[in-house]
């Protein structure tokens, strides 16, 4: 099978306070607007090679619209959309922003993608051209600003189901997942296009709500700027919602924060690159320190929240018992570290 997909390329989100989101992403994150359509601002991080790689829209509720992922060739969009199609997906081909013809279509649990070939590549002009020529712009002035976007992770109600979907219809390696100490209950799970650790993550989601997303990620080159990138966030009154740690699973440094929506958005560096291309993930524990290596702390309860919010009680909430919710929340309770 041809490689299908190439990278991550942009994530669109819906917000009921457009200018208020689009304030925080320019002073406190440090990105750049590029263009405002019909309600819609784009944006990017100084490092991202296309015009944007984060939408914000107007909605009645923090969402993802959709995620954009860009394939590996335009033979590669016309097979994968083959391939979505003989699954049953009904899709349907747009013109979208600087991206021209695109793809989009609800995956088998509610979650929105759009796959596209076509983009333009950001050209920055002379006035903020990089002495590096491989750069699209020079470093952003901002402290702690994200060299570019990094992942998406969504929250599904069957995270082997949704992630061996992906890897059977488009490709997606399958990296790692993580079932609880307790029970054989996947909780997590992470998929990659390329080398990284995963540019697609899935949680454990117990709400009756489907397409929801837990978060998304931008990408700085050192542990440095995202402790300064913290020290900006809490400077301008922005709380640290959990972090800097590092995750097992991947072996990123990471930090998570809210934007004014109440949208978890996460920062990290670090991490290993795998090429391995038969490589056969493994099964983590919390215990391990699948989520925090360190195992010096819990996770907040806050973190199971997901978006929009669940019609009903969240995911720790509805359907997982109160013992299993204690695993996942405090799973070194056992070992006299929590």
């Amino acid at each position: 099978m041809i490689k299908l997909l190439s990278h991550l390329s942009f994530v669109a989100i819906t917000t009921p306070d457009v200018d208020a989101s689009v304030k925080f992403y320019e002073e406190q994150v440090g990105l750049q607007v590029t263009d405002r359509i019909d309600g819609a601002v784009y944006l990017r991080c100084w490092g991202d090679y296309y015009r944007y790689s984060v939408v914000v829209m107007p909605g009645d509720e923090p969402a993802l619209h959709t995620a954009g992922w860009r394939t590996s060739s335009p033979e590669a969009l016309e097979e994968a959309v083959k391939r979505l199609e003989a699954e049953g997906v009904e899709g349907e081909w747009s013109d979208e922003h600087t991206i021209g013809r695109a793809y989009r279509f609800i995956g088998p649990q509610g979650h929105p993608m759009t796959l596209h070939w076509d983009v333009e590549h950001y050209q920055s002009g002379s006035d903020i051209a990089s002495i590096y020529p491989d750069r699209p712009q020079r470093r952003s002035s901002h402290a702690g600003a994200p060299r570019q976007l990094d992942h998406v992770t969504i929250a599904a109600k069957d995270v082997d189901e949704f992630a061996a979907w992906y890897e059977r219809v488009l490709g997606f390696r399958i990296m790692a997942r993580t079932i609880l100490d307790e029970a054989p209950i996947s909780v997590f799970s992470v998929l990659t296009t390329n080398e990284k650790s995963h540019d697609l993550g899935v949680v454990l989601d117990g709400s009756t709500r489907a397409g929801r997303v837990n978060h998304f990620a931008f990408w700085v080159d050192t542990r440095e700027e995202l402790l300064i990138a913290a020290d900006v966030l809490m400077e301008n009154g922005t709380a640290i919602e959990y972090g800097p740690s590092i995750h097992g699973i991947g072996e990123q440094n990471f930090l998570y924060y809210r934007e004014p929506s109440s949208l978890r958005i996460e920062l990290n560096t670090g991490g290993y690159r795998n090429y391995v291309p038969d490589w056969q993930p493994n099964t983590w524990k919390p215990s391990l320190g699948s989520n925090n290596f360190y195992r010096n702390g819990t996770m907040p309860m806050s973190m199971t929240e997901s978006f929009p919010p669940a019609d009903g009680p969240s995911a720790t909430e509805e359907g997982v018992p109160d013992e299993i919710k204690d695993a996942l929340l405090n799973p070194y309770a056992k070992e006299g570290r929590g």
